[in-house]
């Protein structure tokens, strides 16, 4: 697991930032990103506290979703975005890291722009868990 991180907005709720693989079975197409299967993508959710950010990721099918640290908290843009999202859940493939610019921060991919994730996931998304017949 690369970086992940979180922020606590004024109203309580909590962003999420995690940086994950992108699923090899995500049929969804790639968009001139460059994100093909296997290759980092950053999700952000939107969710009452952190486990719900979590709880929301496992139930679209992201099983080994983990948040150990705040090494790599969202970005004040990042926030944004996820905020003036109505789903809560956008991603995008993973800015390069390279030297910090003169905010200290590393530079963010500008050509890149935020997906639903859906579009992450194909597009049947995640039909759920398989039930046995009764």
């Amino acid at each position: 697991m690369a970086g992940g991180g979180f922020c606590r907005l004024p109203n309580g709720t909590v962003v999420v930032a995690l940086t994950l693989t992108r699923p090899a079975d995500g049929t969804g197409p790639c968009g001139g990103t460059g994100a093909g299967p296997g290759a980092p993508v950053r999700v952000l959710v939107h969710a009452a506290n952190r486990a719900r950010a979590l709880t929301r990721l496992r139930n679209l099918g992201l099983r080994a979703v983990y948040l150990r640290g705040n090494d790599r908290p969202p970005t004040p843009d990042e926030v944004t975005a996820v905020l003036h999202h109505p789903d809560g859940l956008l991603w995008r493939a993973a800015p390069q890291t390279g030297p910090s610019g003169p905010t200290g921060l590393a530079p963010q991919s500008t050509q890149e722009l935020w997906h639903p994730i859906r579009a992450l996931l194909g597009p049947a998304g995640y039909a759920g868990p398989a039930r046995p017949a009764a």
